[in-house]
């Protein structure tokens, strides 16, 4: 029999959107990840509430019932404990005596895939795909550039502002995540393809106004991740990469990755990445080591 669905208490909801509030303006989460959160507690809100109990009041046992009954894959749990902890932990710090009911809850282990990287051969010809004969080929192709060159996460690329481009040095001052600023390099290919991009394309792009985004939609905007998603995946199958095998991040691992291969000291590459952890950047040293494994494989007469 279908359990009965309840409706969100009032109190529960001004809670809940107080916390979305609270962790965006402290740790800068993207809005995904935000509306995410938003989701998770709502649901449990209401399973709660069919329960006759509100978020205020749930206990861990509570917790443990609502994650048995709603089965979810080990990242949707992870996503979903960590939302529940944020939560409990922010109501623990602003009302005093209130009991985090997530202390003691055991976390999920995570399965630790090996981020996907293209082959040198491949970005060049994924680079090389825009027309440059065009204004939004010229964007395009900086685009890409900057991503390889620089390794910047989507949300970063698509977000810069002109004013965070210093031509004459090189170098771009770029806010990760949690509002963290650092300056990466960008490189004498990334800088001649962007220079092209801002002499002949972005004034066409920007109609007269003066928008503060350095990359432009044809609409004189700036750029979204949905936008740039399409027009690398556009790129990719003009030159033949499978769809399964690109996303925007994919740049970012392979400028890691190939980094890494040519002899890039990991200490380097994690303050490249904005990694807040060396940790996360280590993963890295997998992913190559699994290429040389490939190549011995494929051409060592007893691989």
């Amino acid at each position: 029999m279908p359990e009965k669905t309840a409706s969100i208490a009032q109190a529960d909801r001004d809670s809940i959107a107080a916390f979305i509030e609270r962790v965006w303006s402290e740790d800068g989460l993207a809005d995904r990840t935000l509306e995410a959160y938003r989701r998770d507690l709502e649901a449990l809100s209401r399973w709660l509430a069919a329960r006759g109990r509100d978020l205020r009041s749930a206990r861990r046992e509570d917790l443990s019932a609502f994650h048995g009954s709603q089965p979810v894959a080990v990242r949707s749990m992870a996503r979903r404990q960590s939302a529940f902890r944020r939560y409990y932990g922010f109501l623990a710090r602003n009302e005093p005596g209130f009991e985090d009911p997530t202390l003691l809850i055991e976390r999920p282990r995570m399965p630790r895939g090996l981020p996907k990287a293209l082959a040198e051969r491949e970005i060049e010809g994924l680079l090389q795909a825009p027309d440059t004969g065009t204004v939004l080929g010229l964007r395009d192709r900086a685009m890409l550039e900057l991503m390889y060159a620089s390794g910047l996460r989507v949300s970063e690329l698509v977000e810069l502002p002109l004013a965070a481009l210093n031509a004459r040095q090189g170098v771009l001052r770029v806010t990760g995540k949690g509002g963290k600023d650092r300056l990466v390099p960008v490189g004498e290919l990334a800088l001649e393809r962007i220079e092209a991009y801002l002499a002949g394309a972005r004034p066409a792009l920007a109609k007269g106004r003066q928008p503060l985004a350095l990359f432009l939609s044809n609409r004189g905007a700036g750029m979204t991740r949905q936008m740039f998603w399409t027009l690398v995946k556009r790129y990719a199958l003009q030159v033949g990469i499978h769809p399964k095998r690109i996303s925007p991040h994919v740049l970012r691992h392979s400028f890691a990755t190939h980094l890494l291969n040519h002899g890039a000291d990991l200490r380097a590459l994690q303050m490249l990445l904005g990694h807040s952890a060396l940790s996360t950047t280590q993963i890295y040293t997998l992913v190559a080591k699994e290429g040389l494994k490939r190549l011995h494989a494929q051409h060592h007469p007893r691989g």
